[in-house]
């Protein structure tokens, strides 16, 4: 019994159960300060799942770090030359820094999309003239779905120029033709009321407004309103708007002139 208590005892055997504990517990702690200083940093400039990836990737670097110097600790309680190593470490990194130097350059581009916030999945992005939505996006590499359903991947260090089309802000300027026998009061308080209906549409930003009477047509009175929104939505908003003044027109019985042809059938006009 008092052997087995000299064995367990010894520095070589408590020492590194210490530094490993010492390690977990550094690394838990680490874990809870990274998420609360930067969720309450980043709180209204990142989504959900961007929040999570910045919070992961700092968190494994510290997290390597901890581990590393506590095998070196553990290697120095068993009279290892850790200088050594460390020597030796440095020369295969630079050796294999210039064997992988595409790949090191595609995790520090994944890194630099991440923080500076270039894109992220969801995202509609413009990239070589190839438009499409982020679907994976990795330290590595970036998949990129088109609208025909083809998919685009490109190494991340690739990424000289990007539009990002859904931080872009897009002004979609909608003239509603309006019949001259429709009165003017009426007509702009029915349009003020549709515009404040499509800023509760997501994506349409609060300073869409009613620009007023635009043009005294042919046979027409044009009014303008400008609806603001993100430009990957702009196409969709638009069909919106415009589905929801038809209805609200067609309710109140207010006319929106058209050509019209009339065929006499070779018959006399009176």
């Amino acid at each position: 019994m008092e052997n087995f208590k000299n064995f367990i005892f010894q520095e070589r055997i408590i020492a590194p159960i210490i530094i490993i504990i010492v390690a977990l517990i550094l690394v838990k702690i680490i874990k809870l300060i990274v998420r609360k200083l930067f969720i309450s940093r980043m709180k209204n400039d990142f989504s959900g799942k961007k929040k999570t990836t910045i919070i992961e990737l700092i968190t494994n670097v510290l997290k390597f770090f901890v581990y590393a110097i506590a095998i070196m600790m553990i290697l120095e309680v068993y009279g290892v030359d850790t200088k050594g190593i460390l020597a030796s470490l440095g020369i295969a990194g630079v050796v294999l820094g210039l064997a992988l130097q595409d790949t090191v350059q595609d995790l520090m581009s994944g890194i630099s999309i991440i923080l500076d916030n270039y894109y992220v999945i969801g995202d509609t992005i413009r990239i070589d003239n190839f438009t499409g939505e982020v679907i994976e996006l990795s330290l590595k590499s970036t998949k990129v779905k088109g609208a025909n359903g083809e998919i685009y991947i490109f190494a991340n260090h690739l990424v000289d120029s990007v539009v990002n089309l859904s931080q872009a802000r897009a002004g979609i300027k909608i003239e509603v033709p309006t019949a001259y026998e429709e009165p003017s009061e009426k007509i702009e308080t029915i349009l003020k009321n549709i515009v404040e209906e499509a800023k509760k549409i997501p994506g349409v930003y609060k300073d869409s407004e009613y620009l007023g009477l635009e043009m005294l047509d042919v046979s027409a009175v044009n009014y303008s309103l400008m609806i603001y929104c993100k430009s990957a939505d702009q196409y969709k908003i638009k069909r919106m708007v415009l589905k929801m003044i038809k209805e609200i027109y067609d309710r109140e019985n207010i006319k929106i002139p058209y050509n019209q042809i009339e065929v006499h059938n070779g018959k006399e006009i009176v």
